[in-house]
């Protein structure tokens, strides 16, 4: 399963785990898609000691060295726990996408590090900007996260993440920085809906693929219709991903940060 990658971590560890609760279904997969993949933490067979049957194996967490407070944003810290949580679902990612070769902990660390610098950047200028979600805004940020990873409902997500044992204030809580965060490269940047000619030519793109593959998959490309929402939903996904990228080069710019790996 794949999940649209959040600008804000929502319950950081725990997001990276709900991309093995989902029920899975047709969901287009492209080179450069801005989706990003995340390994199943609490999935069945994926401890550190070893995977399951044809899955690599997991590395125990390198923190040996990691200072209490790894960044300081703004003022704001970015405390070891926090880092901590982030890095062990990354490290789990990494792990699952290498293809058995060992991962680099000193330049994952750095990367986690970093990631979550620009995500407090992010968040405090989406705070300062004055965007305050409502009760609703925060059901539709928790519902649009069902939907990206098979779920039937914000219930449903709440649940998975309760059982990586993150309470569901802390949950709503990320959902509705998530929602700021949202709204705020949406203003800032020049996000727009795509036009039915770009998704057309998206889903050509995702058949030829498709078709390229031979045997079964040509079989299984789904009709335009089947998942043109998707199409639009990843395309405006990447959109969101460029802006963001820009805005925080931005924010960095003017910005009194200190990281401390």
């Amino acid at each position: 399963m794949r999940i649209a990658p959040t600008l804000v971590a929502l319950a950081a560890a725990g997001l990276v785990a709900l991309a093995g609760c989902g029920s899975g279904g047709d969901q287009p997969e492209q080179d450069g898609s801005a989706q990003a993949e995340s390994a199943p933490a609490g999935q069945e067979g994926a401890a550190p000691d070893g995977g399951a049957e044809g899955q690599p194996q997991v590395p125990e967490a390198d923190l040996e060295g990691v200072p209490e407070v790894v960044a300081e944003v703004n003022g704001e810290e970015i405390s070891r726990e926090e880092f901590t949580k982030n890095y062990e679902g990354q490290l789990q990612q990494s792990a699952m996408q290498s293809g058995g070769e060992e991962v680099d902990q000193d330049t994952l660390k750095k990367q986690v590090a970093q990631m979550l610098v620009d995500n407090r950047l992010l968040t405090q200028a989406a705070e300062d900007a004055g965007i305050e979600p409502t009760e609703k805004d925060v059901e539709d940020t928790l519902e649009d996260i069902a939907a990206q990873n098979g779920m039937g409902s914000a219930d449903e997500v709440v649940s998975a993440l309760s059982e990586q044992g993150i309470s569901e204030d802390k949950i709503r809580e990320d959902a509705a920085s998530q929602f700021r965060v949202n709204t705020y490269v949406q203003q800032e940047g020049d996000i727009k809906e795509p036009t039915e000619e770009e998704l057309r030519t998206q889903y050509d793109g995702y058949v030829e693929q498709m078709q390229s593959g031979g045997g079964a998959q040509q079989s299984q490309v789904p009709p335009f219709e089947e998942i043109r929402d998707q199409l639009a939903q990843e395309m405006v996904t990447q959109q969101q991903n460029a802006a963001a990228q820009e805005i925080v080069k931005g924010l960095g710019e003017d910005a009194d940060v200190t990281i401390n790996l």
